[in-house]
């Protein structure tokens, strides 16, 4: 199979997988707190992705300095992220919360121009003024729309861009499941220290049930982000990014009974849309650069 197509295969593994374990963690988050939920599913999930590389013979990794910094940075910006997006996530409806993601595609381009000094025309940069104008009529400014959940939607945005830039910067000497492991482990132990803050509730079957099969889908879907990121090129694979969004409205409408109102799909498909459109521009770049 051609690297694209194994890099678009990733990409839509992992954004079904992070979807399922958001309506998983969505449906126990009402009654299980914040840190204990997430120390819990990032036990096995952490678990299962060790097993895989002692399994893979790769768990003594002889990679550059410079790769391990990238790997630290990306479990950091993981932790961050992971707090501020489930704290959105448990107050917000989960179509919202993915529509508000949608926006990555322009932010990793934005951040690749700024950090890596990668070109980028007044098309491009007007696409992406507009795709953030759409994420404001998600997350709508004002006394009633932009809540504190929106702003942690945002924040999670920021967090998700340096790590997938971090991605884009490991050699090939970094397993992918490594990285993805550590990020996994780094979020899981991070929120185990801050549940110390916190009174635990006890957890019956079923709960063991949901966090069971949340921690082995967020593993897989960590294992594909990375891998996504590192196979193939990105102007071809960023765009089935937006296949989260496709599952969250069918998981928010079945599950949930959710279904957003006319301003957020207008916002969502605004984003869609300048999203494909950088996208778009940047493999015609690349194909001038590349004849």
């Amino acid at each position: 199979m051609h690297d694209n197509a194994k890099g678009s295969l990733f990409m839509v593994g992992a954004m079904i997988g992070f979807t399922i374990n958001d309506a998983l963690i969505k449906i126990i988050g009402g009654h299980i707190p914040l840190f204990q939920m997430v120390f819990l599913r990032g036990i096995p999930a952490t678990a299962f992705l060790l097993l895989l590389a002692w399994r893979m013979g790769i768990l003594r990794v002889t990679a550059p300095r410079k790769d391990w910094v990238l790997v630290l940075l990306r479990a950091a910006m993981e932790v961050g992220a992971a707090y501020f997006f489930i704290s959105a996530l448990l107050r917000m409806e989960l179509a919202n919360v993915t529509a508000v993601l949608q926006v990555l595609p322009l932010s990793v381009a934005l951040g690749a121009a700024i950090v890596f000094r990668e070109p980028m025309g007044w098309r491009r940069l007007l696409a992406i003024v507009i795709g953030f104008c759409g994420v404001m009529l998600i997350v709508r400014p004002g006394p009633d729309g932009f809540t504190e959940q929106s702003i942690y939607a945002l924040i999670a945005v920021g967090l998700v861009t340096i790590r997938d830039l971090a991605s884009r910067r490991m050699s090939k000497a970094m397993p992918s499941i490594m990285g993805a492991a550590i990020s996994s482990g780094a979020v899981g132990l991070s929120a185990g220290f801050a549940s110390l803050s916190e009174p635990w509730v006890a957890i019956n079957w079923v709960d063991v049930g949901y966090l069971g099969a949340a921690a082995i889908v967020v593993a897989l879907a960590y294992l594909c982000s990375v891998l996504a990121m590192r196979v193939g090129e990105i102007t071809f694979i960023a765009p089935f990014r937006y296949s989260g969004l496709i599952a969250a409205l069918i998981i928010g409408l079945i599950v949930f009974g959710e279904w957003p109102d006319a301003l957020t799909m207008l916002g969502a498909g605004i984003v869609v849309a300048t999203g494909l459109f950088t996208l778009y521009r940047e493999s015609l770049a690349r194909r001038r650069a590349d004849p």
